[in-house]
């Protein structure tokens, strides 16, 4: 085929290019646009200009629209909308588009306050819960936004969309992680034992893997997240790590060891404290039928920070965290760099559950000699048992 003609042809195949980002406020809630254009609302962005890269055209969105001024470097997903996938007048001739979404980042009060918007373009910006992202846009923007944040959540790399839908699912996505409201818990936490006479409602676990992830638990139904525990029983004596360990048994079969007291949470509209536990996970049996729900949970793992994303604890949540890591030193768990959430299996069963979580453990240090002098130094980790010691030369 002669050049003129083949770059006729791929001339002809040619699509729109355009460019939107994704920005969150520290609650994890979405930043979107009202515009003059369009009766639903937006994640700022729009086309890119000829000669300009996607990124590049975010950047200069961002500047046009929200008057700020800064780059883009993340992707979070690649969208190809097809040429039925947008509701466009005929005389538009829409072709299809390629949208790149980019990550915006989590933006602070003072980040949020510097916004000013592009006049007769941008009506209003608000920051709303991703489950209200379907009511609030077309159905492909929101299904688009959606899997960019839970792209972002996962931390397994840029989704590949169709009609803003991945074509190769991540767990987040299968279970449909934040298509339902996330319960508003923006209670206090109390790093002190819960006050004599104070009713204990619930008692839930940080529960960690040897690699530093920790136990999450997706309903299937409705997406929603929740941390292994529940509400205290008769059969629990007042104790409110039994019922942690006696939860974590019956929702998701996972054996704890090394329990430690965190903290509370107290209700200012109901006088009772939800506690919280750190825990090392040290064995995990096929999912089972959760008596009290009926659920059969989806069992992630997920960084704690990747897991706090997944609820809507406010200011409290940083202070959770405090918490968590400093219980994580003390039970000699490594902290977890960011890497994708993963789902946990059913063991098979020729693999006994402790099979699948050795036991985890504080590290022990095995020293290997540097293979020539200068070289650097390489210290091997090896598991011992629960709070048994501390890193040591052999």
């Amino acid at each position: 085929m002669a050049e003129e003609a083949y770059g006729a042809l791929r001339a002809s195949a040619a699509l729109w290019a355009g460019a939107s980002v994704l920005i969150t406020d520290q609650r994890g809630q979405v930043l979107i646009q009202r515009v003059s254009y369009r009766p639903t609302c937006l994640l700022p962005g729009g086309a890119v200009d000829k000669g300009e890269s996607p990124a590049q055209g975010a950047a200069r969105e961002l500047e046009e629209e929200l008057g700020v001024t800064t780059t883009v470097t993340r992707g979070l997903a690649v969208d190809w909308v097809s040429p039925t996938g947008r509701k466009v007048s005929p005389a538009v001739k829409f072709p299809g588009e390629l949208l790149h979404v980019f990550d915006g980042g989590v933006w602070d009060e003072d980040q949020i306050a510097a916004i000013r918007l592009a006049p007769g373009e941008i009506e209003a910006v608000e920051f709303v819960e991703p489950a209200d992202l379907p009511a609030l846009m077309s159905p492909g923007d929101a299904r688009r936004a959606l899997s960019a944040l839970r792209a972002r959540i996962a931390g397994a790399g840029p989704a590949f969309l169709e009609d803003g839908l991945p074509i190769a699912p991540t767990v987040l996505d299968r279970v449909g992680v934040l298509r339902t409201a996330r319960a508003r818990q923006h209670f206090p936490f109390h790093f002190c034992p819960v006050p004599e006479g104070l009713t204990v409602r619930q008692s839930w676990g940080w529960t960690f893997a040897p690699d530093g992830r920790v136990l999450v638990l997706l309903e299937s139904d409705t997406g929603a997240a929740c941390l292994p525990g529940g509400t205290p029983e008769p059969a629990d004596h007042a104790d409110p790590e039994s019922t942690l360990t006696r939860k974590a048994c019956e929702e998701a079969a996972a054996q704890l060891a090394g329990t430690r007291y965190l903290g509370y949470l107290s209700d200012p509209d109901e006088p009772c404290a939800r506690v919280r536990y750190a825990a090392v996970l040290t064995s995990l049996g096929p999912a089972p039928v959760d008596p009290a729900t009926g659920r059969t949970y989806t069992r992630i793992l997920a960084t704690p920070e990747q897991a706090v994303e997944l609820f809507d604890w406010g200011p409290s949540a940083a202070e959770q965290l405090q918490a968590v890591h400093h219980a994580r030193v003390l039970l000699g768990i490594p902290q977890a760099g960011r890497q994708p959430v993963t789902e946990l299996s059913t063991p098979s069963r020729s693999c006994p559950p402790a099979c699948v979580y050795g036991p985890p453990s504080p590290p022990s240090a095995e020293r290997v000699l540097p293979a020539s002098p200068g070289d650097t130094e390489i210290v091997q980790l090896t598991q011992t048992t629960p709070g048994s010691g501390s890193a040591s030369e052999p």
